[in-house]
């Protein structure tokens, strides 16, 4: 492992534990040339994933950038930081166990909106807001009003 401070390549393990749910493994380590600590993350990949835009266009799948989206969607709200590691850790084993090396972005934003929902209702607000490209705050009314409705509906079944 390279040093992000110096580039050496000695650099030496000081500790590991299971981290995210046990999905991952957190790793202290030491620079031996310039002294530096810093911590490294080992998650087990089981297929490249490539994500398919709506103009047709195909990125590669980036965990960060679905972690990014929930953090903005749930920032200053009282969700725990390791909550959201198993939030994504979740969304990322439904993408890889599915089969399939394709996958529509709408079906990404639909799996964090579903893990949202379960984990604070605002942030799932926040979210379908940017997700679902509001444009006026009687969008906000509509959605709220139909996720109500919804949870009515789920709940009577």
């Amino acid at each position: 492992m390279r040093c992000p401070f110096c580039g050496s390549e000695n650099t030496s393990v000081k500790d590991s534990r299971a981290a995210e749910d046990d999905t991952a493994v957190r790793r202290r380590r030491v620079c031996d040339s310039c002294g530096a600590r810093f911590t490294t993350f080992e998650r087990v990949q089981l297929r490249e994933i490539m994500v398919v835009k709506r103009d047709g266009k195909r990125a590669l799948f980036d965990r960060e950038k679905v972690q990014r989206s929930i953090l903005v969607a749930l920032r200053k709200r009282p969700v725990d930081r390791e909550r959201i590691d198993q939030m994504v850790s979740g969304i990322v084993r439904k993408l890889e166990s599915g089969g399939e090396s394709e996958i529509p972005s709408s079906e990404v934003g639909e799996l964090v909106m579903e893990a949202l929902k379960r984990v604070d209702p605002v942030g799932y607000v926040r979210y379908a807001s940017v997700y679902r490209d509001f444009k006026d705050p009687s969008d906000f009314a509509q959605f709220i009003e139909k996720a109500a409705l919804d949870e009515e509906d789920a709940g009577e079944a």
